[in-house]
């Protein structure tokens, strides 16, 4: 069963192709990295999901429904959230109205804001502390908490991050990601983009190695952390390589 598949998908931006007849399909409760040099196009392909991008052909099917053609809130509304790189947090507002705005598309059901934020202040104990402080205040290793935390908010079925690790100290990445495993074996979905190769590869099922647009190569992600040959080809020669 595929939570989510992708088939033949191209998308432009003028007359450059950033995907070229790309295909990928997740289940449900994988957790699944999407690697590749600078331009191989992982970020396009998480904003295509969302529909911050529109495709040019080629299919997004989440949950049996068609997702080209929607707009962002209503892929939210489908149950994937993403988070970008750089986050776009409200600098100026709270970490608490933060999460509020994470929750904006479900904000009717009033119980259930408050059951998802004591889930993710249970998850990032340290913004419960800083719930009143404004967000552009926070350390780097916070915002992105509180990045994470607000994608959460609206209990995704698929969770999509791109640059987890953008900027942080290894110590707060492996900290990151040791709470996306706990997300995902709480039953959430992952997709993340990753600069941190050996990293991501260690903490996910799968992952998809992408070239100028197209996947390179595909499996276990056991598999594909033990291939040198793989990661000196198409990700730079080294366990860090930039992503975008």
């Amino acid at each position: 069963m595929k939570m989510l598949e992708i088939k033949d998908l191209d998308v432009y931006y003028g007359q450059v192709q950033a995907l070229r007849g790309l295909s990928m399909s997740i289940a449900p409760g994988e957790m699944v990295a999407l690697l590749g040099a600078n331009g191989a196009g992982k970020t396009t392909t998480l904003r295509a999901i969302s529909q911050v991008v529109e495709a040019r052909r080629g299919s997004i099917v989440f949950q049996g429904v068609e997702v080209n053609g929607k707009a962002p809130y209503q892929v939210v509304r489908l149950g994937i959230t993403h988070l970008p790189e750089g986050r776009d947090l409200f600098p100026t507002l709270s970490v608490a109205d933060n999460l509020r705005m994470g929750y904006w598309v479900r904000r009717q059901d009033k119980k259930g804001m408050k059951q998802a934020t004591e889930r993710v202040l249970d998850l990032f104990p340290r913004l419960r502390e800083r719930s009143e402080q404004a967000a552009g205040t926070l350390s780097g290793g916070e915002q992105q908490m509180l990045g994470v935390a607000r994608a959460l908010m609206p209990d995704p079925k698929l969770l999509i991050i791109d640059e987890l690790s953008l900027g942080l100290a290894p110590m707060i990445v492996s900290q990151l990601f040791e709470t996306l495993v706990e997300v995902n074996r709480g039953g959430t979905t992952i997709l993340l983009v990753e600069q941190f190769v050996h990293m991501a590869l260690e903490h996910t099922n799968r992952a998809y190695v992408l070239a100028k647009g197209e996947v390179v190569a595909e499996g276990d992600s056991g598999d594909l952390l033990r291939d040198p040959a793989l990661v000196e080809t198409y990700l730079g020669g080294a366990a860090v390589g930039a992503s975008h």
